[in-house]
């Protein structure tokens, strides 16, 4: 099982940040079903902007979890390591730095996956956090800048080098964002390359997918991103699966009723009524993906302006539900 410094993982199926979607009521439901790791969504290391209800979001930290982990993104050393100091202070005990986002707002401050065109910047980023703080340092990176330029390997090398103690590699490089299909060979090569352990990301919706890239990439453990919107329990299904070869049960109605409550009332508590029943909508659409007959409950849901209503319609459905298999049986 995958290890980050004294912190042993109970699973090697990760979560992946996600801005915007693994903010921190989303990481409970997903730790709820037993993912291995969850990590922050991604901060500025510009601390001037943390006063912004944004930024004070993203960095909340996860009481309830060991090891905490915090995502930070910049292009300044100094200022990296200040703000990984910072997040330590404030109770991380893992700094995850990205290197690997490869939205354009980001990549224009010469930030997220803009990083990997700078090798010299890279190593001097690195240092510096690594020397900032005595917690371990994390890298998410993606396989290259473009198809002509995967430097994911010499980047992999230089963050072992720097002291970086786990890599995550996404199979794509920056200039595919996340269009055609992730690979994995460039990631097995970065396994063999370096000795600290190498978590492989992109396109793992399914448990088959999951055994798939294990055997592709030769990585010690899996992120899994988009395919945990709307199906955190998926986490669950792929540790039964790697464990046993086996899918286990499908999950009752009841309990994804309960956690669908669960977690709507978490969003609404976290950010306040009217931003938690904005956030809410994603993850209710997402969720209805998974839901038969849902097509109506989702059209009223995610029009709704208050957290009673999206409250209730949740509960009036599976009550609907329920009646159905009752008439039926």
């Amino acid at each position: 099982m995958l290890r980050i410094g004294p912190y042993q993982l109970s699973s090697p199926f990760l979560l992946a940040p996600m801005t915007g979607i693994s903010d921190a009521p989303f990481r409970r439901v997903c730790r709820y079903f037993g993912a291995g790791l969850t990590t922050s969504e991604m901060t500025t290391a510009d601390i001037s902007l943390w006063s912004r209800p944004k930024s004070k979001h993203r960095l909340d930290i996860d009481s309830d979890a060991e090891p905490r982990v915090v995502q930070i993104a910049g292009s300044e050393p100094a200022q990296m390591a200040i703000a990984a100091k910072l997040c330590v202070d404030r109770g991380a005990q893992i700094i995850d730095i990205n290197m690997g986002c490869p939205a354009r707002n980001v990549c224009k401050k010469q930030a997220g996956s803009a990083l990997l065109k700078d090798e010299g910047l890279v190593g001097r980023i690195l240092d510096a956090v690594v020397a900032a703080v005595e917690v371990p340092v994390t890298l998410k990176i993606r396989t290259g800048w473009d198809r002509d330029h995967k430097n994911g390997i010499a980047i992999s090398r230089l963050a072992e080098g720097c002291g970086i103690q786990a890599l995550a590699v996404h199979g794509r490089t920056r200039a595919c964002r996340f269009k055609g299909e992730a690979e994995y060979e460039t990631i097995a090569q970065i396994k063999t390359a370096v000795a600290i352990p190498v978590v492989a990301n992109g396109d793992i919706r399914t448990v088959e997918k999951s055994l798939e890239v294990f055997r592709l990439s030769s990585a010690d453990a899996l992120m899994i991103g988009r395919g945990a919107q709307g199906r955190p329990w998926i986490f669950r299904e792929l540790k039964c699966f790697y464990e046993t070869g086996e899918s286990g049960p499908p999950l009752a109605k009841t309990e994804l009723r309960d956690i669908m409550l669960t977690h709507l009332n978490d969003m609404h508590q976290f950010y306040g009524d009217a931003t938690g029943v904005r956030v809410a909508r994603k993850h209710l659409a997402w969720y209805c993906t998974s839901l038969e007959k849902s097509e109506e409950f989702r059209r009223q849901v995610v029009r709704v302006d208050s957290a009673s209503e999206q409250i209730r319609l949740t509960r009036e459905y599976f009550s609907r539900s329920a009646e159905n298999i009752s008439k039926a049986a």
